[in-house]
C-alpha cells in the first residue's frame, strides 16, 4: 500500500489516518508486528521523528501497543478496531452528505442516486 502525503495538513496526522485505515481494513491484522520506526519512515518518505509522533498517537488511540524490546504491534482488541472503523465511516458519511447538500440534493435524491450508481457497478 502506497503512502499519500499532501502539503495541506500536518504530515503526522496523515500518517495516523493511513495507518489507522490499514488497521481497520485488515491490511495490518490484529497482533501483527509493525516495521521499525525507521523502516516505516523510509517507506513513507518522512522523517523518523514524524513517524514516531504518528505511532505515539496510534498508541494513545489504543490501536497500537509497544513492547519494550520487541517493537510495536497492532492491538488484538477487536472492539477497539471496530470502533475506529465506525468512527472513520461516520466521518466519511458526514462529509459525503455535506457535499450532497451543498449540491442541493435531498435525502431521497441522494438515496436514489446511490442505488442507481450501485446497480450500474454491479
Amino acid at each position: 500500500m502506497n503512502w499519500y502525503i499532501d502539503s495541506d495538513r500536518p504530515i503526522y496526522k496523515q500518517l495516523v489516518e493511513q495507518i489507522e485505515l490499514r488497521i481497520v481494513s485488515g491490511v495490518y491484522a490484529p497482533g501483527d508486528k509493525l516495521e521499525s520506526v525507521r523502516e516505516l519512515a523510509m517507506d513513507a518518505g518522512v522523517n523518523p521523528n514524524t513517524m514516531q509522533k504518528s505511532l505515539a498517537e496510534l498508541e494513545r488511540m489504543g490501536l497500537v501497543f509497544a513492547q519494550r524490546t520487541s517493537g510495536r504491534f497492532i492491538t488484538e482488541d477487536l472492539k477497539v478496531i471496530e470502533e475506529a472503523k465506525k468512527t472513520i465511516a461516520v466521518h466519511e458519511i458526514d462529509a459525503f452528505l455535506e457535499k450532497m447538500k451543498k449540491l442541493g440534493l435531498t435525502k431521497p435524491e441522494i438515496l436514489a442516486l446511490m442505488e442507481k450508481t450501485e446497480e450500474e457497478e454491479n
